[in-house]
């Protein structure tokens, strides 16, 4: 009898232990996620690693897709580019059908499994139809023995078919593995809420270090006319991702998707629309229409929104009208909106201002894939006898960014959290700042050493290609500055997005970052169309010719650094207009804490 009560004690003390998450979250089967048996570090790690190898099979197929469609398939320089560019900003626009579907139906887990089936697919596809169909010859497809032009209609259509199912999949999961990631940790828990930042973190690192695999050596491979070799392991990186990120599942924390965005968004307009005659707007929330929900109560992640004084005119949509007591209209979402939707809606329009002055930032960041390449290819690239490629000088970026990713984590963040007497340091929008201003100096930099690159050309070769003595090394600064102001601009974004889209939009929130690289990449080939356009006059060849001795790129550079100079002065006004989300309750935990502290030092 004493054993079975022992037994009954320990089994009622182990079912006390077990602590639920305060943010919502679920486990696999729905029930709230008891902390120590989910998430953390553990789920946190595997989806590190996953994005690790999926990182290093997209830019496997990436890194040197224009060499292959002009070697293998015999397109010109321009058409490649073309298709390259096309194909990239494919990527970025199937983000947003993956946030869309996770947000609204899916959930992060499901998108990201049938996300990276399909990127696996595409793969596999594309192994095959280069290695049965495309590359014949065998042993074609170096920079001596491209492969012939004459492929089927139905070769060429079965290879696109891969490729873009490849960008479809890697597209879809995106924007849902970082905000999946984040889902592990416990933002209302102090001490979890403190890893999901270094989540941030890591997993930029994760995805640098993935991209250096794939440039250096699959990049090497590829360019040795080893395609095949190189597309399949991708598709293996890619495989090795999904069995892993399964592996997890146990482990994962969920949120239970919360219906379509849009229509929501669509709801509180048509609302505050049908409303608009209405004269008094209350200046607080107690005249609000307020759901149901209890104060306290995050049962899948649905969280009360503070009221805010801003977008006055959308408050109308949380008006109860005469009318709709009278016509019993007060549950129709159509006609009364609650508070935390009307705010949800107000959280989209703020975030849009800081949307788009990161935009020139990724203009900023594109030319380290072409324009930096270019220039180092008309400088001294040789070592001895070993030769630099251009493209290699990429690795400094990504070394650049794992140090001070280190630097910040380590010693910058604890530095000003000390001196601020803060614990979080400082805000993702000061961070953002802080890299628009290292872009700024990035190509002050690029420019200067232009300048230094046209002054070391040989005079007595003036239209040579490789006309100038002076080093490819010169460019270490510049990509060192890149990569510095990578770390405090995107992981600063994703840190901001995440954390200021409201709970049912978090997976868009991520998308936002990704398509402001795609837009990056487009408005900075409008750019450089619109320069040469403007600067190539009479016997002028423009500033970025194909001769780049001929031309002036270091006027572009200095040009991109004013364009974000200015960028950075709207983005200091959108920044202090800006208001950050808070949830009911945040601020009673933190007065309860503040006056649970000043209790101890009266003790």
């Amino acid at each position: 009898m004493a054993c079975l009560n022992i037994c009954i004690e320990g089994k009622l003390m182990k079912k006390e232990q077990e602590v639920c998450t305060r943010d919502g979250s679920v486990d696999r089967h729905g029930d709230p996620a008891i902390r120590g048996k989910t998430g953390t570090w553990f789920a946190g790690i595997l989806i590190l690693v996953n994005q690790g190898l999926a990182t290093l099979a997209f830019f496997g197929v990436g890194v040197n897709l224009v060499l292959f469609l002009t070697r293998v398939l015999g397109q010109d320089n321009a058409d490649a580019a073309n298709n390259v560019s096309k194909w990239t900003g494919t990527v970025y626009i199937f983000s947003l059908l993956g946030a869309f579907l996770s947000d609204s139906y899916w959930g992060r887990y499901k998108t990201c499994v049938i996300f990276q089936a399909i990127f696996v697919a595409g793969l596999v596809l594309l192994s095959l139809s280069s290695y049965l169909f495309l590359l014949k010859p065998r042993g074609c497809g170096d920079e001596h023995s491209p492969c012939g032009s004459t492929h089927s209609t139905y070769q060429n259509v079965f290879f696109y078919f891969s490729l873009y199912l490849v960008a479809l999949g890697n597209g879809g999961y995106q924007p849902n593995i970082a905000t999946f990631g984040a889902d592990q940790f416990d933002e209302e828990d102090p001490e979890e809420g403190h890893y999901k930042i270094a989540f941030f973190s890591y997993f930029y690192l994760a995805l640098n270090l993935g991209s250096l695999f794939s440039n250096t050596i699959l990049g090497y491979f590829e360019d040795q006319g080893m395609w095949a070799l190189g597309f399949w392991t991708s598709a293996g990186s890619a495989l090795m991702a999904l069995i892993l990120f399964l592996i997890g599942t146990p482990r994962y924390r969920h949120f239970t998707p919360r219906g379509n965005p849009l229509s929501r968004c669509c709801q509180v307009m048509v609302a505050a629309t049908r409303k608009w005659k209405v004269q008094r707007v209350p200046d607080q929330d107690d005249d609000l229409f307020q759901s149901d929900v209890p104060k306290d109560c995050s049962r899948n992640g649905d969280r009360k929104i503070r009221y805010t004084q801003g977008f006055r005119f959308l408050d109308r949509a949380a008006i109860i009208t005469s009318k709709d007591c009278t016509e019993n209209r007060i549950h129709n979402p159509w006609r009364v909106c609650t508070t935390t939707q009307v705010e949800e809606f107000k959280c989209i329009l703020r975030l849009l201002p800081i949307w788009m002055c990161t935009i020139l930032y990724s203009v900023v960041f594109t030319q380290m894939a072409s324009l930096f390449v270019e220039q180092g290819a008309v400088m001294k690239t040789t070592i001895s006898k070993f030769h630099v490629p251009p493209a290699s000088m990429s690795s400094f970026d990504i070394l650049s960014v794992a140090a001070f990713i280190f630097i910040y984590r380590r010693v910058l963040d604890p530095l000003v959290a000390r001196i601020r007497k803060d614990p979080k340091g400082l805000t993702e929008l000061q961070r953002m700042g802080i890299g628009l201003v290292i872009a700024i100096i990035a190509m002050v930099s690029a420019g200067i050493v232009e300048l230094f690159r046209l002054k070391y050309a040989k005079k007595e070769c003036p239209s040579c290609e490789s006309a100038s003595s002076l080093s490819i090394f010169w460019q270490i600064p510049q990509y060192v500055l890149i990569g510095a102001s990578e770390v405090f601009m995107y992981v600063g974004q994703l840190e901001f997005f995440n954390g200021q889209a409201p709970d049912g939009l978090k997976s868009f929130g991520s998308a936002l970052c990704m398509t402001s690289i795609s837009l990056g990449n487009y408005v900075s080939s409008l750019l450089v169309t619109v320069v040469m356009k403007i600067s190539t006059r009479d016997e002028m060849p423009g500033w970025i010719p194909g001769n780049l001795n001929k031309g002036h790129l270091d006027r572009f550079y200095f040009l991109l650094a004013f364009l974000t100079a200015a960028d950075l002065a709207v983005y200091i006004i959108c920044a202090k207009w800006y208001k950050y989300i808070k949830f009911e309750g945040q601020q009673e935990e933190a007065d309860s804490k503040s006056s649970d502290e000043e209790a101890d030092l009266a003790v």
